[in-house]
């Protein structure tokens, strides 16, 4: 296996994903809003279980 890749997509998603992870753990109603934001823009329909 190639270790000297100029581009790693799995180590750019494993960063990205622990960033988000940070970002929401604390603050889920930031999550909850930006959630309904996409639900908007991008005319969604998706049941919330609560």
């Amino acid at each position: 296996m190639e270790t000297n890749k100029e581009f790693d997509a799995v180590k750019m998603m494993r960063e990205i994903r622990e960033k988000l992870s940070e970002k929401y753990w604390k603050h889920p109603d930031i999550l909850k809003q930006e959630m309904e934001a996409i639900r908007k823009k991008y005319n969604l329909n998706v049941a919330i279980e609560s």
